[in-house]
């Protein structure tokens, strides 16, 4: 199973938080499981932890290293990946999901995230 977590799934599975879901833990401790976290999800922890927004508590260098002694795997984003995106249904306005579903539906990996809007993409993102 290879998962893709979104920022704030990530982010909590990092720092054991209480609003980690018990079906995400078990996704993510799971020794069959490949975990990646995404470039997107460092550069959006960057430019939130840079501007001074309270819910960033790392920078993105730090969470970069800290998801990879996690054991995370790194995914880049690709020019498939970013052209993915234009053929995405505009359910979600935020760029930095948008290149989460891209990434998980063009690899193909299983989105877990905590944000409802966007299980309409269907199939690769699942509500934890």
């Amino acid at each position: 199973m290879k998962l893709l977590l979104d920022t704030q799934i990530a982010l909590w599975a990092l720092t054991d938080s209480p609003r980690l879901s018990e079906r995400a833990r078990i996704l993510i401790l799971n020794p069959d499981a490949a975990v990646f976290f995404s470039a997107a999800s460092v550069w959006e922890i960057a430019i939130k932890h840079r501007l001074a927004r309270g819910d960033m508590p790392v920078s993105g260098a730090e969470a970069a290293g800290l998801f990879r002694e996690a054991g995370y795997i790194e995914l880049p984003i690709t020019a498939a990946h970013a052209a993915a995106t234009e053929k995405l249904p505009g359910h979600h306005a935020d760029p930095f999901d948008r290149l989460l579903v891209a990434q998980a539906l063009h690899e193909p990996l299983r989105l877990l995230t905590h944000d409802r809007q966007l299980l309409a993409y269907g199939g690769n993102v699942e509500f934890v």
